[in-house]
């Protein structure tokens, strides 16, 4: 069973968009003479007791994929658009995309390194309150 429609005889893939966290690092293989990063992204699906994830086994190919095997580690944020196809592996669905389009969230360190406001400026700090003016109608 797979994710393609075919309109006057020509094969067209389904294009999806996924917003998810991969779910182990990434692996780079050589296939026929080319690069391929194969990771897997989990998508948060339903909410409360009914919540779970649908899960996607992405393929990224030539020169991208050697551009990001060293960045997608488990639990790094991507946003993914590429081709749909799906079949099954005893009884269960399987969701593959040829990734067309990465794009990964920035990763931030720990709060400690947030800069924190001195005591000089929170001195300084002007209140709200000076700010109005008591003859303001309403």
């Amino acid at each position: 069973m797979e994710a393609n429609t075919i309109l006057n005889g020509v094969k067209k893939m389904q294009n999806i968009t996924i917003s998810g966290n991969v779910g182990k690092d990434a692996e780079l293989r050589t296939v026929r003479d080319s690069q391929v990063l194969s990771f897997n992204v989990g998508v948060k699906n339903g909410f409360g007791k009914d919540a779970g994830s649908v899960w996607y086994r992405c393929s990224l190919w030539g020169k991208a994929a050697e551009s990001f095997s060293g960045s997608l580690k488990k639990g790094t944020k991507v946003f993914i658009t590429g081709d749909l196809t799906h079949d099954e592996y005893e009884g269960k669905p399987q969701f593959n995309v040829r990734v067309g389009s990465i794009d990964t969230a920035p990763r931030f360190e720990a709060v400690a390194s947030v800069p924190q406001p001195s005591a000089t400026s929170q001195n300084q700090h002007t209140s709200f309150d000076d700010d109005l003016d008591d003859s303001v109608p309403f």
